[in-house]
């Protein structure tokens, strides 16, 4: 046999006609529909592929990862007719019914084939993306050493989501929820100089969180794929071209997703940093809630959504007033028992910043924002107090607390909008008592006043004085500027130009890969499926063949599928045995953006049935028309 490199090329056959016998026996123990017919079965040519891609001018990445499950009887898409009672949301119950993925457990799903093509796309378009901008790709371990985590001390932030366990030899070791230890352990090893700065490191990596309630889908899951980026500066002005780097990839990525995401301003939460932004997702089915104001482009999570100051208004007449209320602890039951409404009630929740214990008051119908408190006090810790630091501090069990004579507390915090309250109700510190006609100045003082509220629909934006509407959105991207926290602590220094060692600016950049399917989902559907965005559909085109039995059908919906193929669309052909009901049902299901149908009435009248999934409109066309086509509607999205 002569060496392998003095062979000649065999011409590239991506797929093969092959003649099957009547006899043959069913595959996997089905029977076939194909037997004793010419049939087109696929024999996989990576090198073929290719070069039809190379021709059309597709670039190497984008092209579509095809296999050899572009058979629907060859794959496996095990579609639900009926809802599963545990769905949540519409991604939940529309992943499961397609047949995209299955649950393991809670918080973890297994992806199958459709399922996980569609991730594989979203991955493809977040790593052009990420190349793009400048980022290198690089893979770190999913075990981590927990001195690592004790090193920035996040081993008793994150608590119990961190997922910890001792090997064999009895060291301590994490499941990665996140890697920016890991990656300063990197760079602190590896950069010396200024001269190796900037520097954007990316993964795409799975990562593990224990949550305490997995819920809707693949949107809160114990187990998830992240693609995490960290930018390493010599100072500021770095830090804020990486971060502008990473905010226009992270547009361009959800815009070819098909997203309509907005980006709004965050909470660093356990990230730590100076500013971050997340990137949501507008649906009713969202975790957060967003603060979008009417008459600007202020846009903020609720958390972070900064509410304008009222003005003070002088103390009221009524004269102070203790009355009994017995075993009324509770907003609601405190009103209803006192005849007055959740804006005349003053809360008095007692917090621990540190270890010192201060008051937070806010107005009855609303909501203590613990992040904003906490910013009063940078570097410390702010909780609610638990029931038995409330006794000792108050005097009164939960529920009793009040400013007036407040006298186990460092200080007291008011809301802005306690500032305009006059003859309010508060707890009395005493069981079982509140008092009534209670003004400032006259009963108490607050140390200060501050912004320490959820903002909430109809409150005014700080920014112009409009009106703020509340949404529900789904995270799916976050960007954070984090400075120095991680390279301080963990001392990743570098060299300057006058060789003085100084610590490196950071940034970090983290995308929910899985969230971008359901996302996608959630924003694309409607009452029959899934509505794919193209860009992320685990076949762009269906091509069914609604009656395998008749050979002027079949032979038509192979040409028809060969041509896509050749074309360089993504497409998979529905050859199965079943009724044109059911493949017409499981096309919408699944949500597949083109529908090519190939029937007798079609043939009949000279062509091929072309539609897009989000139209009911649907046009005959001819054969050597076909591809071109259905590449004029996947154009659109």
């Amino acid at each position: 046999m002569p060496p392998r490199s003095s062979r000649a090329a065999a011409p590239a056959r991506p797929w093969m006609f092959v003649k099957l016998a009547a006899s043959r026996p069913a595959s996997r123990g089905r029977a076939s529909p194909t037997s004793g017919r010419m049939t087109l079965w696929p024999m996989r040519d990576a090198c073929g592929a290719a070069a039809r891609a190379d021709r059309l001018g597709v670039p190497r990445r984008t092209q579509n990862p095809r296999g050899p499950d572009m058979l629907w009887s060859r794959t496996l898409i095990p579609t639900l007719k009926e809802t599963p009672s545990d769905a949540e949301i519409p991604s939940h119950s529309l992943m499961l019914k397609a047949g995209l993925v299955r649950p393991l457990g809670a918080g973890a799903y297994s992806y199958l084939p459709l399922g996980w093509r569609s991730l594989r796309k979203a991955i493809e378009i977040v790593r052009e993306e990420m190349d793009r901008a400048g980022a290198l790709e690089i893979l770190m371990p999913a075990l981590h050493p927990l001195s690592l985590w004790q090193e920035t001390k996040r081993d008793q932030v994150l608590g119990d989501v961190l997922i910890r366990f001792r090997d064999r030899r009895g060291r301590e070791t994490v499941l990665g929820p996140t890697h920016e230890e890991v990656v300063t352990d990197i760079v602190r090893n590896e950069v010396r100089s200024y001269r190796q700065l900037p520097l954007i490191l990316y993964q795409i990596q799975t990562k593990f969180r224990d949550e305490e309630r997995p819920r809707a889908g693949v949107l809160r899951t114990r187990e998830f794929i992240m693609k995490d980026g960290y930018s390493f500066d010599a100072d500021e002005q770095g830090l804020d071209a990486s971060y502008r780097a990473m905010y226009e990839a992270y547009v361009r990525i959800f815009e070819r997703c098909g997203l309509k995401a907005l980006a709004v301003e965050a909470e660093s939460g356990a990230m730590g940093g100076s500013a971050s932004c997340e990137f949501m997702v507008v649906t009713p089915s969202g975790e957060d809630s967003l603060a979008l104001c009417s008459s600007c482009d202020y846009r903020a999570n609720v958390e972070r959504c900064e509410l304008p100051p009222v003005a003070e208004t002088p103390p009221g007449e009524k004269p102070l007033e203790r009355v009994a209320t017995p075993g009324v602890a509770t907003v609601e039951k405190v009103t209803a028992f006192l005849g007055t409404s959740a804006d005349k009630l003053v809360k008095t929740l007692i917090c621990l910043v540190g270890d010192e214990p201060v008051a937070a008051l806010i107005r009855g119908d609303h909501e203590l924002n613990e992040a904003k408190l906490a910013r009063l006090w940078p570097g410390k810790t702010v909780a609610l107090a638990d029931d038995a630091t409330v006794q000792r501090v108050t005097g009164a069990p939960v529920g009793f607390a009040g400013p007036v004579g407040l006298r186990g507390v460092k200080e007291i915090v008011a809301d802005y909008a306690v500032a305009a309250m006059t003859d309010f109700v508060t707890g009395a510190n005493l069981a079982d008592a509140h008092l009534v006609g209670v003004n400032r100045g006259r009963d108490f003082r607050p140390t200060a006043y501050a912004d320490i509220r959820m903002a909430r629909q109809g409150d005014r934006c700080a920014r112009c004085g409009g009106e703020l509407r509340i949404e529900r959105g789904i995270e799916v991207g976050h960007v954070f500027k984090l400075g120095m926290r991680y390279s301080q602590a963990m001392k990743a220094t570098f060299l300057d130009e006058e060789g003085r060692e100084r610590p490196a600016i950071m940034g970090c950049y983290g995308i929910g890969v899985n969230r971008i399917l359901a996302a996608a989902i959630e924003q694309h559907h409607d009452e029959r499926g899934i509505v794919w965005p193209a860009a992320i559909a685990p076949y762009e085109v269906d091509v069914i063949c609604l009656n395998p039995a008749a050979a002027q059908v079949r032979e038509a919906a192979e040409r028809a599928y060969r041509s896509l193929v050749d074309a360089g669309v993504d497409a998979i052909l529905d050859d199965r045995d079943a009724r044109a009901g059911v493949k017409f049902k499981d096309a919408d299901l699944v949500g597949f953006p083109v529908r090519v149908a190939v029937g007798e009435r079609s043939l009949a009248a000279g062509g091929i049935e072309v539609k897009r999934r989000d139209s009911d409109e649907a046009e005959v066309v001819p054969l050597d028309g076909l591809a071109a086509k259905v590449k004029e509607l996947l154009a659109k999205g």
